[in-house]
């Protein structure tokens, strides 16, 4: 059974710690469930990503998807940002380091990324990623933050980061126009 805890930094952001179950010929990790997130989302992609040493990958943020990631290689820093008005912790940044660790062993938590949170990672080491998505690529849903903004002040962990074309043009928060914030609604 995986440890599931709501992140203590950003409302709607979960942190998985699964059990590793290993013996002389390996390890296995169940490292998804749908039912391990309250009001889970169905996960219909899945997605890889392979990144060298020094990149940097974000920020950005989905007005309808949610995200599930994964590192099965390597280690990175994910970087998550709270861009909802109106949720508790908007503002907030929180920074997880995933994957392989310094004495040989690895962390195998995953992290539950809602909608309207920023998400980013920058590769610590050379490293794979994977990535649930609740719904297919949509260039519409696809927004951007800038991965420097001082106001969001993340620690990347990267002197010299690479990026792309895209990340280095992404807007300031202050700088997002009000149709594509992030918005929810408060339970009563």
């Amino acid at each position: 059974m995986a440890n599931v805890v709501a992140s203590p930094s950003i409302a709607g952001v979960w942190i998985v710690e699964p059990q590793v179950h290993g013996d002389a010929r390996g390890y296995f990790v169940e490292t998804y469930r749908r039912e391990w997130f309250p009001n889970g989302r169905e996960m219909i992609q899945g997605n890889r990503g392979d990144r060298q040493q020094g990149a940097v990958v974000g920020l950005h943020y989905h007005l309808h998807q949610a995200d599930y990631w994964y590192v099965p290689f390597g280690r990175c820093r994910v970087v998550l940002h709270d861009l909802r008005e109106g949720s508790p912790t908007d503002g907030a940044t929180q920074v997880i380091d995933l994957g392989a660790r310094g004495d040989g062993s690895h962390d195998h938590r995953g992290v539950y990324i809602p909608p309207g949170v920023a998400h980013g990672f920058a590769a610590l080491t050379a490293m794979t990623i994977t990535y649930l998505v609740d719904s297919y690529y949509n260039p519409a849903d696809e927004l951007g933050v800038a991965w420097d903004d001082p106001a969001i002040a993340a620690d990347w962990g990267i002197d010299s980061p690479v990026l792309s074309a895209r990340d280095q043009a992404n807007p300031l928060r202050a700088d997002i126009p009000a149709p594509v914030r992030p918005h929810i609604r408060l339970r009563s």
